[in-house]
């Protein structure tokens, strides 16, 4: 199926590692120009490497921190107008009411929440000049399943899948669709490097943390390429009447109550 992306640029935010990553490698293989943004230079030009490795593709990167007000046109000035802009970056750190004090909360919505809101904002009015544009906005499954123990980031999440919601509305009035791709856990680095950290702490051992995955559909978290593609098939021509929706990519998993 061709996807009608040959010779689109995408902007992926949060694109050296992790599900950005894995988006920018998909919307690559299928003919996309890709420039993707995160704070750390080195991380960035080691994603540059593997991306040309593995698809042929020489993406630009962007260190820049997401989070700084101005940092969204500043962006945008440097990478041009895209045709696909994916809000990716950032990760909002697990903890209850009294756990995440006002520092940390705001540190952590300034480049998720605030980031995105920036981010689309500023490419709105430019694709709009320009009469068309597609934004894609990853969020999470804690926007869904109100998490006592993630409240920042349920209640961050929540206001991102609200946000795509109102944005893609009426965002085809302008030519621009704004769509959400919400997934649940996904084996990213992170989340490994956090669940083998669990299993060493509780039982002696690394090699246990596939465990903890157990109640997830099919006894495991998302792969970083299923997310990946389904963004990418989201920003394509063959997705061109899906605006102000979420997908969620969880196996069904908020269907069968969500356990985490």
């Amino acid at each position: 199926m061709d996807l009608g992306l040959q010779g689109k640029m995408a902007v992926i935010t949060g694109g050296s590692k992790g599900i950005g990553f894995g988006v920018a490698v998909s919307l690559a293989n299928e003919g996309c120009d890709v420039q993707i943004v995160s704070r750390d230079k080195s991380m960035l030009e080691t994603a540059q490497a593997n991306i040309k490795q593995q698809t042929g593709k020489d993406a630009k990167i962007h260190a820049m921190d997401l989070s700084v007000s101005g940092s969204a046109d500043q962006l945008l000035a440097a990478a041009g107008t895209p045709d696909i802009l994916v809000n990716n970056a950032g990760a909002i750190p697990g903890g209850n009411i009294a756990a995440i004090d006002e520092a940390t909360w705001r540190a952590a919505w300034d480049l998720k929440v605030f980031g995105y809101i920036n981010l689309c904002r500023a490419a709105y009015a430019l694709m709009k000049a320009r009469g068309h544009g597609t934004i894609i906005n990853v969020t999470g499954l804690a926007a869904d399943k109100h998490d006592f123990s993630y409240i920042a980031g349920t209640a961050g999440n929540a206001s991102l899948n609200a946000f795509t919601r109102a944005l893609g509305g009426y965002s085809l009035n302008d030519g621009i669709r704004v769509a959400a791709v919400s997934p649940g856990p996904v084996e990213t680095d992170r989340l490994v490097t956090l669940m083998k950290t669990r299993s060493k702490a509780e039982h002696g051992t690394e090699d246990k943390w596939r465990e903890y995955l157990a109640a997830q559909p099919l006894g495991r978290a998302a792969s970083v390429p299923e997310v990946a593609d389904t963004v990418t098939y989201m920003a394509s021509e063959r997705a061109s009447y899906i605006s102000g929706t979420v997908l969620n990519v969880d196996g069904g998993l908020l269907s069968r109550g969500g356990v985490f």
